[in-house]
């Protein structure tokens, strides 16, 4: 990976970390009352990323003729399956019990909440056991 492209990846994986931190995402507390319909500070937070999302995919490619990185703009087929269905409803099922997303988990280790280390060794294992039966498959 080239320069440019390693710290436009750094300095969007911070903003993106800094968002999480900053929306309080990071705190399992947080995403817990939210999924218990106590607090809906979080359906700002996730409807604003699906508005800027969708502006995204909608505008960028009428203003530039590519990424500024390089590569593409792409339509991604959406395939619904089987598989697809089940790792949806582990994943929704893993986030209601204990209140951790992937990305918010590791944004919570730079902000010094060790205790995610056990629930991103669970999402590590599944995603291994994952992996292992894809390649059996």
């Amino acid at each position: 990976m080239d320069l440019p492209r390693f710290l436009a990846v750094l300095l969007g994986g911070a903003l993106f970390g800094f968002g999480l931190a900053a929306s309080t995402m990071i705190q399992p507390q947080v995403v817990l009352s939210f999924l218990r319909w106590q607090d809906f500070g979080l359906v700002l937070v996730m409807g604003g990323g699906v508005v800027l999302t969708a502006l995204a995919y909608a505008l960028l490619p009428r203003w530039r003729q590519a990424p500024l990185l390089g590569g593409n703009f792409e339509r991604h087929a959406s395939a619904w399956n089987r598989d697809t269905v089940i790792g949806s409803a582990l994943f929704g099922i893993g986030w209601g019990l204990c209140g951790v997303c992937p990305g918010p988990a590791i944004a919570g280790l730079g902000a010094g909440s060790w205790d995610l280390l056990w629930a991103l060794a669970g999402i590590f294992a599944g995603a291994w056991w994952q992996g292992r039966q894809a390649s059996t498959n």
